[in-house]
Formats: C-alpha cells, sequence, structure tokens
C-alpha cells in the first residue's frame, strides 16, 4: 500500500515536471528570441551608463543610434565603406584560398609541416600590429599594404585550423577508404576534406573576424581612409556620438558577416546540423 502511495507521488511529481521541462524546452527552442532580449539588455545599459554618465566621452545608445542614421543620411559612412570593403574582400578571399590550400598540403605532407607550419605559428603569436609600418615602408599606403595587412592577421588562423583539422581527420574512416581501394585523391576529396570541414569553417570564420581588425589598423595606422579615417576624424572633432556610431558599425558588419557564413556552412555543406 506504501508503494502505491510512493508510485502516485512521483507519478504526479513527473506529472507536475512535465509543463517546466517543456516550457524550458520552448524558450532552448527559441535562441533568436533570447539574442534579442540580450541586444535589448545591452542598449539599456548602454543608455544607462551614458546617462550616469560614466565619462563625458561616453554617449548614450540613443545618441549613438540617431549619429549612425545621420551618417547615413549624409553618404559618409557608405562612402568609407566603399573604400574599406575593397581591401578587406580581396585580402579575405586571398587568404581563405591560399590558406585552406597550405593548410590542407601541410596536413596531407609531412615536410610541409616541418617547412610551412612554424612561420604561421610565429605569425600568429607576434604583435602583428608591429609589422604593418614595415608593410607601409616596402609597399606604401596603398591597395596593397591594406590588403597585405588583412592577410597578415587572417592567413594564420586559416592555416593553423586547417592543418588542425586534417591530421586530426578520423583514422577509422581513412582505414574503411583505403580498405574498399580508394585512391589517393578519393581519400582526401571523400574523407579527409568532408570531416575537417566543420573546423575548416571555424577557422575561415575567425579568420574573417581578423580580417576585419587587420582592415581597422592598416587604416589607422597606414592611412586614414574609410572606416578609420572616420574614426579618426570624429575623435579629433570630440563628436562622440558619431565615433562610436561608426565602430559600432564595423562590429556589427563584422558579426553579421559571421552569421552569414556560419548559416552557409549550415545549409550548404554541414546538412546534418540545420535542425540544431
Amino acid at each position: 500500500m506504501a508503494i502505491g502511495i510512493r508510485t502516485g507521488e512521483e507519478g504526479s511529481a513527473g506529472l507536475a515536471s512535465a509543463p517546466a521541462r517543456s516550457e524550458a524546452g520552448g524558450w532552448r527552442d527559441r535562441p533568436i528570441l533570447l539574442r534579442i532580449i540580450s541586444i535589448v539588455l545591452f542598449a539599456m545599459v548602454w543608455e544607462i551608463a551614458g546617462r550616469i554618465p560614466v565619462s563625458f566621452a561616453f554617449p548614450t545608445f540613443l545618441d549613438t543610434l540617431a549619429a549612425f542614421f545621420g551618417l547615413i543620411a549624409d553618404g559618409s559612412l557608405p562612402m568609407a565603406y566603399l573604400s574599406t570593403l575593397q581591401p578587406l574582400l580581396l585580402g579575405v578571399v586571398l587568404s581563405a584560398f591560399l590558406g585552406v590550400g597550405l593548410g590542407t598540403i601541410c596536413g596531407l605532407w609531412r615536410p610541409g609541416e616541418w617547412l610551412v607550419i612554424p612561420i604561421f605559428i610565429v605569425l600568429q603569436a607576434a604583435p602583428v600590429a608591429a609589422f604593418i609600418p614595415m608593410v607601409t615602408f616596402v609597399y606604401g599606403i596603398g591597395m596593397t599594404a591594406k590588403t597585405l595587412a588583412v592577410m597578415i592577421l587572417a592567413l594564420p588562423v586559416i592555416v593553423l585550423n586547417t592543418y588542425k583539422a586534417v591530421r586530426n581527420v578520423n583514422e577509422s574512416l581513412l582505414v574503411m577508404c583505403r580498405s574498399f581501394l580508394g585512391t589517393r585523391w578519393q581519400v582526401v576529396e571523400k574523407i579527409i576534406l568532408p570531416d575537417a570541414s566543420p573546423v575548416i569553417f571555424a577557422g575561415l570564420r575567425l579568420g574573417v573576424a581578423a580580417g576585419f581588425v587587420g582592415v581597422v589598423l592598416a587604416e589607422l595606422l597606414i592611412t586614414p581612409t574609410g572606416i578609420g579615417d572616420l574614426i579618426t576624424f570624429h575623435r579629433s572633432r570630440a563628436d562622440y556620438a558619431e565615433m562610436y556610431a561608426t565602430i559600432a558599425s564595423i562590429i556589427a558588419l563584422s558579426t553579421l558577416t559571421l552569421v552569414a557564413l556560419q548559416w552557409v556552412e549550415v545549409r550548404v555543406f554541414r546538412p546534418e546540423k540545420r535542425g540544431a
């Protein structure tokens, strides 16, 4: 009889916890709503910090938003991005092709690993901003120098991630392919690249993020053009709302680009993750 009572209590507890689990699952199934709430909370904290104020040079969120639309209306922000995106796109595309190619070769060919990988390890660990004046001295202040600045930051990340991904492919998959008399090219095409693609795409996203850092550094240190020029100009005039609006816009563009890359990865190259 006592056992029946305990069982009934457990059953009622299970029924009571089912709505709680369902509600928790509902929140987890709506990540977009949680992200919107996070952005709204961030904007509220920014607005409060600007109204206190934490610094005379720290504008409110609403002032920054108004400055952002003002920069779009007068055309200064679109013109700045027209100048900034040229070396950024060129540098990121070159870094992606070279980085994935070099990383794959180094992962498959042991002498390439010994000869090439230490160079990119040093580049990733080095203070890259110190290289930019050297690039300026050699290549001047034009498009070439800015593109190289982007590549100096983006290329090591892509190469090292691709190399690690290729070197750590599931060994059982390689053995299976060889047991079916797969050729060397089939092993690379059918096994190594698909299995390594998640880490390769993670490296590409990190490389793109590093490329944004590189192009802004180039425009701040090499020659005042594009977004870097806009930041420097408004800082010199103490137009802090416009300065923060420009900085926030490049951060937002970088974030949206990374989200778009992740969407392409899931939709095109990793269909098994579509429901995640």
